[in-house]
């Protein structure tokens, strides 16, 4: 039974990871778009953590994650005489791939390891595998994800070193030198899940001094060579003599940039609370209640706080709490750690509200969160140059060609790569993000975009798109939903495009009206459509 269960649930994971669903825009934007944009010249806009004058984000990790794939399927593109580079949407779901394949085999034989009892690992591989951040989370190109599999990887090798009294274990602690180091140049945040647990190694150390000589010289190296893939990113022209005296250290960087208080007030600050009161529950559900019970009680410490797994879940819950910034993706390593030890019940009633909590946010995050801005983008192309736009003369190619722009509004900001390149040059595409501005600012931006019907110049400014959620009502008074009396504009919407599965959570508005409407049009009216804005009477 735990086999088919396994197996159906490995369906299921690769069917979220080939959904197009988009949870935040780190996942495009902190890795894809930067190397996408390197290696295939493909249209990209770096994100500020890789512009400012001390950049936080390091390439370390990422480029075998991300730069390897993607320079692997250009050379065979090239090998086989393919006279286009792979296409963006290919590259896409590759990459989606790889983070499948990550989170399958690394992730579940580290659960497996984890776990010392023979007889409780397949039911607990098959609790991991069952968790919607398993299926969503864990199968998109996130920082968090990598950072989920070196925790993991982290602890089994801790283990492994402790328990191996009669040797040093030599070749561990090299390998736990590489994991730390690149845990740290992934996120900072690393160093918070194995410390504590990393205490266990001391004794081994003082017994075996070869393993501390061991994991400082490889952790020496290793940090090292990070240094130097950063800083050769960052300074193409430095030569090895100014790395070596001036190097771009990631993370102190990014330690140094979250330690602000005002730089993360403007990236949204929580009350301290909020990673263990709403989002550890939205990322376990039932199981976080099932764990608080016992501790509610009191009487004792739970049998599953007991172990390395618990007390790097929870240490780091508490120390990433310190920060007033808190997302739900940040604990994404504590979700396999806290499952591992958790033993299932056989009560029906949790069974039941297991299945229910993660189908429902399976579908949600993993399918319709975001879910149109993905597939827009790759179509965007396609949907410019049979939209009837004329050519024009003043096309930045240089030729006569298609430009157009594109305005997105209350969406995720779009990634440029998924653009691709135009064999024949023949379009171009400007994209404008205005997510979050108010209405009547779109309404300005168009007007000054749209000339007037009679205007005798070249029609590049007619080429005008706008992208957005149908949930958003303040179009519909310049879209077809409208009459024509209640029109108060000379500007006129045109579906061209629309993709169903898509939901804006950002466009709730429950204060204003009310939980059943705002439902109702959030999700009644869900899609992610693509309009051409004309102005009214011009052909």
């Amino acid at each position: 039974m735990w086999r088919r269960t396994y197996l159906l649930l490995l369906v299921i994971r690769v069917y979220f990871a080939l959904s197009p669903s988009y949870l935040h825009p780190d996942e495009n934007f902190q890795g894809p778009e930067v190397f996408a944009g390197r290696v295939l010249s493909y249209p990209s806009k770096l994100p500020w953590e890789f512009t400012v004058d001390k950049p936080i984000r390091s390439v370390f990790p990422l480029w075998p994650t991300y730069d390897l794939p993607i320079s692997l399927l250009k050379w065979f593109y090239a090998e086989t005489g393919a006279p286009t580079p792979p296409p963006p949407q290919f590259i896409y779901y590759v990459l989606r791939g790889v983070m499948f394949l990550l989170s399958f085999v690394l992730e579940d034989w580290a659960v497996y390891e984890l776990v010392p009892f023979a007889r409780h690992r397949r039911a607990t591989v098959v609790l991991v595998a069952s968790s919607y951040v398993t299926w969503t989370y864990q199968t998109h190109t996130f920082s968090n994800s990598l950072e989920t599999l070196l925790v993991a990887w982290g602890l089994v090798l801790i283990r492994r070193i402790v328990e191996n009294r009669r040797r040093s274990s030599v070749f561990s602690c090299a390998v736990l030198a590489f994991i730390a180091v690149a845990g740290v140049f992934n996120r900072i945040t690393f160093p918070a899940f194995l410390a504590i647990p990393g205490l266990q190694l001391l004794p081994h150390f003082r017994r075996k001094p070869g393993s501390l000589f061991s994991f400082v010289g490889f952790g020496i190296f290793f940090f090292g060579v990070a240094v130097l893939v950063d800083t050769a990113f960052y300074r193409p022209s430095a030569s090895l003599w100014d790395a070596l005296r001036s190097p771009i250290i990631t993370p102190v960087n990014n330690l140094l940039y979250n330690s602000n208080s005002s730089n993360l007030a403007l990236h949204g600050l929580h009350p301290y609370y909020q990673h263990i009161l709403v989002n550890l529950p939205q990322l376990l559900g039932p199981a976080y209640v099932m764990m608080a019970i016992p501790l509610w009680r009191l009487r004792a410490i739970p049998p599953w706080l007991k172990n390395a797994r618990a007390v790097s879940a929870l240490s780091a819950t508490i120390i990433l709490s310190i920060f007033p910034h808190q997302e739900p993706r940040f604990l994404i390593p504590c979700v396999p750690l806290l499952l591992s030890c958790f033993r299932v019940s056989k009560s029906r009633l949790f069974l039941a509200t297991w299945m229910i909590f993660n189908a429902a946010l399976g579908f949600l995050m993993g399918v319709y969160h975001q879910g149109g801005v993905i597939p827009a983008q790759i179509a965007m192309p396609s949907i410019v140059s049979a939209s009837g736009v004329e050519s024009s003369d003043v096309f930045p190619g240089g030729g006569p060609g298609i430009s157009a722009t594109v305005i997105w509004w209350k969406t995720y900001s779009p990634p440029l790569w998924l653009l691709g390149t135009n064999n024949n040059s023949s379009i171009y595409i400007e994209t404008q993000d205005l997510m979050g501005v108010p209405g009547p600012d779109l309404i300005n931006e168009l007007e000054k975009l749209l000339l007037p019907c009679n205007f005798d110049e070249p029609k590049q400014a007619d080429s005008v798109f706008v992208v957005a959620p149908k949930s958003a009502a303040f179009l519909d008074r310049y879209t077809s939903l409208s009459s024509p009396s209640s029109v108060s504009s000379a500007l006129e919407l045109q579906e061209l495009w629309s993709y169903g599965k898509h939901i804006n959570l950002d466009d709730l508005d429950f204060g204003t009206d009310g939980v059943y409407s705002t439902l109702r049009r959030v999700i009644g009216r869900r899609g992610l459509a693509v309009w051409r804005a004309k102005r009214v009477g011009c052909k």
